[in-house]
């Protein structure tokens, strides 16, 4: 199955009769005319013979008027016939000698590529759109929106960690602290105050007693009269002195608990800092770990994309579209662009040798001739819709007809 050496199509869409034998030496058919006459339905009739057509894409397939519609595309190697009615369509497929194919579209699906692909449509497309049909076009080992979008919810989520990251640095990094914190432990204010009190209760108890000791004293010298009584109960008295403890030095208390408040705040300054410090040992590892599970999927990504087979050498994509050679393919020159374009369209078309170009008045005279030369260096048949009389090139439809 090679070039379409005959098309003829009754009463589909737009058209009432028409009747196309394009030159066998010719690579392009040109289909001109003004619009809503029916040029566009001529390139669908062979997408329509080929594919078929749903209710979806092709509501009424039928000319207003008509009950029926038909079209025959013939190459070197089929025969095909579709025929629409109200109730649905039908398929004939033969071969030259006329031998009927049993399932008809089965045979059509074996031998058509990606009839769909238009070439210069590809090259119009934005770069999203251009991403969208190139990955319809390639088996991935992957699904590559998942990917991405996998991807990109750990590239937020590490963006995430690194920012609380930077920012217990900054903590961390706030906090001073000196060796000597590490060995400093807490100082009990309450336990100093407690053992302050109670040396005050010694001291008072101390000086109580000894004021009794220097009354007694001075009864014995005041009154010596009552020497005996005095010198008991001085002796009681020392006895009572010698029964107490040692005498408290609060000061050295006090100096403690005026010096226990800056232990405190440096043993206070050495926990933040230790809890600092492990908070940013987590976030390292947890930043880590992110970077390993993207780099984990940018191997899967480069993998698959080498494991891939693309229609055409060099093409490829990023996450922001179409590349070829490693450059976004927008960068590319219009020529290039197209000239790609029409590589993968026929690439993805080994048998059936057209394709096909729905705008082709887009195309200045050397990108028309650029197609040209395309199509003739690989035995191409390029059916190209053109508005206006096309320069006399090709043929002219005018209400559905072939124009004379």
């Amino acid at each position: 199955m090679s070039r379409i050496i005959r098309l003829e199509s009754t009463n589909y869409k737009r058209l009432k009769a028409v009747k196309v034998e394009p030159d066998p030496d010719g690579n392009l058919v040109i289909v001109a005319g003004k619009n809503g006459q029916g040029k566009t339905s001529i390139l669908d009739s062979i997408t329509a013979a080929l594919g078929g057509v749903n209710a979806k894409t092709t509501p009424k397939p039928i000319r207003d008027g008509e009950d029926r519609a038909e079209i025959i595309l013939e190459t070197e190697d089929l025969i095909v016939t579709r025929r629409f009615t109200p109730s649905g369509s039908t398929l004939t497929v033969k071969s030259p000698d006329g031998a009927v194919y049993p399932k008809g579209q089965a045979k059509l699906d074996d031998l058509l590529g990606k009839l769909s692909l238009d070439p210069l449509a590809f090259t119009q497309l934005d770069d999203r759109a251009q991403l969208k049909t190139l990955l319809a076009l390639v088996d991935l080992p992957f699904d590559p929106v998942e990917l991405d979008a996998e991807r990109a919810d750990i590239f937020a989520d590490r963006t995430a960690v690194n920012r609380d990251l930077k920012n217990a640095k900054a903590a961390l990094d706030a906090i001073p602290v000196t060796k000597e914190m590490a060995d400093l432990e807490p100082v009990s204010v309450t336990e100093l105050l407690a053992e302050y009190r109670a040396g005050q209760e010694v001291n008072a108890q101390r000086t109580n007693v000894i004021r009794v000791r220097n009354e007694a004293a001075d009864a014995v010298r005041l009154l010596k009269l009552q020497l005996a009584a005095a010198e008991e109960r001085f002796a009681e008295a020392v006895q009572m002195l010698e029964a107490e403890p040692a005498p408290v030095d609060v000061d050295a208390i006090q100096a403690k608990i005026d010096g226990a408040e800056e232990i405190n705040e440096d043993v206070r300054a050495f926990e933040r800092w230790k809890h600092a410090s492990d908070n940013v040992s987590g976030l390292q590892s947890e930043a880590a770990e992110l970077s390993s599970k993207l780099d984990a999927i940018d191997k899967q990504k480069a993998e698959g994309l080498a494991a891939a087979k693309f229609p055409v050498e060099g093409l490829g994509f990023d996450e922001s579209g179409v590349t070829y050679n490693g450059v976004p393919f927008k960068q590319a020159s219009s020529a290039e662009q197209l000239r790609v374009s029409l590589a993968m369209a026929i690439a993805l078309n080994p048998k059936l040798r057209v394709i096909r170009i729905a705008d082709g008045s887009l195309l200045d005279s050397d990108n028309l001739a650029l197609v040209e030369s395309v199509a003739r260096e690989n035995d191409f048949q390029v059916w190209i819709e053109m508005v206006g009389d096309a320069d006399g090139r090709g043929i002219v439809i005018e209400d559905g007809g072939i124009k004379a």
